[in-house]
């Protein structure tokens, strides 16, 4: 008897549901990685479809190993955690240098112009 013919029904529907969807939400932001045409449009891809994503196939593993092990397996809700506050924040921070970038190279792709927060210091004219 294998692992896997000692979980129920009623615990393999839900993980093999979360299974399908995390791996449709990811390759759906895959696709949009490859798809779309520049920098701060394929950004958005993964940046909005990993934590949904990961979120779902860390739901199944927990789901998984608490039947199989017959207690609580909270490890997934700690990696759960970790990639739900850090994944925005990084693709946040990936953006922001992005159109500093586009600004110190004057391109005008990223719809930003100088004042507020994406303002560049001046140089002076003997740094040219």
């Amino acid at each position: 008897m294998s692992e896997l013919d000692a979980v129920p029904a009623w615990a393999a529907l839900p993980i093999a549901f979360l299974l399908i969807l995390g791996g449709i939400i990811v390759v759906v932001g895959a696709l949009g990685l490859m798809r779309l045409p520049n920098f701060y449009q394929r950004i958005h891809g993964p940046a909005i479809t990993i934590t949904l994503g990961a979120g779902c196939l860390l739901i199944a593993s927990m789901i998984f190993f608490t039947v199989l092990r017959s207690r609580p397996v909270i490890h997934e809700l700690v990696i759960t955690l970790f990639v739900l506050m850090t994944a925005p924040v990084v693709a946040m921070l990936i953006m922001r240098a992005a159109v500093y970038r586009d600004l110190r190279a004057n391109k005008g792709e990223s719809g930003v112009t100088e004042g507020g927060v994406y303002e560049l210091p001046r140089q002076e004219k003997g740094d040219e």
